[in-house]
């Protein structure tokens, strides 16, 4: 079968690798659409992200959906032709993290596409692929396979919108408004967020922040002070949902961040410095959002029932084949939220 093997910065390329042997527990199944992530981006441009660096080819892409076709002899549940989004987190489970339920915090974990370990775990953006069973989560079919596609960035959002706590009533910001942060601003809706403003710096991304359910849409690099109004009596948001992964995006926010409010910072763009002693005076509640576990479930349950939307998101579907043109036009946000690849 091919695959898309990354080698360094910008070579990206169509080879042929081999299918593992079927499992008697396993799934075998044809990969029809994959979304290209951020981290993916990140390792055709710059071949890595921070001290994580491609070190050895590796297959791409961890956002996949695709159908059933062959079920390990001993396995049940499953059947020829299920069409179902694939979790591409392979936790340990025996780990002390995975035992109390931290499984995104794994030890030992292999998630798809990954160089963060050597040998680095190969990923989805193939043709086939072998699966454990707890990775496979069937689809409606009324869900298609691009919407089940976006199940992982999905499941990342939700994870996100748990950490911080009830948003039933809350008001809530969200800062970025790329793939990660439109679902953010879905999954807020989703948990009983009364209002959610959000900000970007480009009017394409923010027409699609309205367009997913977001009441305002404030371009701060048009308006430097957008946020202004919400900064009297100590500010005005409960939450506030990080999701650019700019130091400025996030410090500019504080002013209307009301006190004890609860910061997610979901972005990841370097290392940053914070004013601490306003975290202090305004008794902010600081807490990070990495990955996801039990919320991939979630996610699909969400699409399969139609109470979320992510069609919206979803700009365009391209060859794999066309990948090199596929990934400039994800890297473009001037027009394209998320980009998928087709592997039919």
């Amino acid at each position: 079968m091919e695959a898309l093997v990354i080698h360094a910065a910008g070579d990206l390329r169509v080879e042929t690798v081999e299918t593992p042997a079927l499992g008697t527990g396993q799934l075998r199944v044809r990969v029809r659409c994959g979304g290209i992530c951020g981290s993916d981006l990140h390792y055709y441009q710059h071949g890595g992200f921070g001290v994580v660096r491609v070190k050895e080819p590796m297959v791409l892409g961890h956002e996949v959906a695709g159908v059933v076709e062959a079920v390990g002899a001993a396995l049940q549940g499953f059947a020829v032709g299920d069409r179902v989004a694939i979790s591409p987190s392979r936790p340990c489970g025996l780990c002390r993290y995975c035992q109390q339920g931290l499984q995104n915090h794994c030890l030992d974990m292999r998630y798809y596409g990954s160089a963060m370990r050597t040998p680095h775990v190969q990923g989805a953006f193939r043709q086939e692929i072998v699966i454990e069973p707890h990775q496979a989560h069937k689809l409606a079919d009324s869900v298609s396979d691009h919407e089940g596609a976006m199940a992982e960035p999905l499941s990342v959002a939700l994870h996100a919108v748990n950490r911080a706590g009830p948003l039933l009533g809350k008001r809530v910001l969200v800062t970025g408004c790329g793939p990660i942060g439109a679902l953010l601003i879905v999954a807020a809706r989703r948990a009983g967020a009364t209002q959610i403003v959000a900000t970007d710096v480009a009017p394409f991304t923010l027409r699609k922040a309205l367009a997913v359910g977001a009441d305002e849409a404030l371009n701060v690099a048009e308006d430097p002070q957008a946020l202004a109004r919400f900064s009297a009596d100590k500010g005005h948001f409960d939450v506030l949902l990080e999701a650019s992964g700019n130091a400025r995006a996030l410090v500019g926010a504080f002013d209307a961040l009301r006190p004890r409010g609860i910061i997610v910072q979901v972005g990841l763009g370097g290392e940053m410095t914070l004013p601490v002693n306003t975290i202090v005076a305004k008794e902010f509640d600081l807490r990070g959002a990495f990955r996801f576990h039990e919320e991939f479930a979630t996610a699909v349950a969400l699409l399969n029932s139609g109470l979320v939307d992510v069609k919206p998101l979803i700009s365009a579907t391209m060859p794999y084949r066309d990948a090199s043109r596929a990934f400039a036009l994800a890297a473009d946000r001037s027009q394209a939220m998320k980009v998928l690849l087709s592997f039919d």
